[in-house]
């Protein structure tokens, strides 16, 4: 980025910075990686998601989304969600490939554990047991195969 003189104001320094990351993503589009799509306090317990999370980590994207389809989790139906959002993101970048063409696979997915909720349940003699409402925050990531052959190749 260009060195900006220190007597402009600081909303035209941030003006000038997000101008010039425009441009540097206009000039590398289609050439930026692995495109991510997150998805935050999803109501289910990290350890159920993580168990669909570990079936398509690494997967073709294709192959990913029929196990999620037809898988009986019920954290399945919310990663293929994610899954669909994160392909309609890399098309929506790489408006000059073919979806077809593009060999994509799941390049990482991973897992956090979000808010939990406290709850108090009634137990005998007069106590109360705290039961935890889990969530968690999904993140995929997903990248075309080709590329990262490329890649690669050129430092060779």
């Amino acid at each position: 980025m260009e060195v900006v003189d220190k007597k402009l104001k600081k909303s035209v320094k941030i003006r000038l910075q997000k101008d010039a990351f425009k441009q540097y993503k206009e000039e590398n589009k289609g050439k930026l990686g692995a495109i991510k799509a997150s998805l935050r306090n999803v109501p289910t317990s990290p350890r159920k998601m993580r168990l669909v999370a570990d079936m398509i980590r690494g997967v073709r994207v294709n192959l990913a989304l029929n196990i999620l389809k037809f898988d009986s989790k019920h954290a399945s139906r919310t990663m293929e969600k994610i899954l669909l959002t994160g392909i309609a993101d890399w098309q929506a970048m790489n408006e000059n490939v073919n979806l077809e063409d593009a060999d994509l696979y799941v390049k990482e997915v991973f897992v956090d554990g979000g808010k939990m909720l406290k709850r108090l349940r009634p137990a005998p003699q007069g106590r109360a047991h705290r039961i935890r409402k889990r969530s968690n925050h999904i993140t995929i990531s997903i990248a075309d195969m080709n590329e990262m052959n490329d890649k690669f190749e050129k430092k060779d």
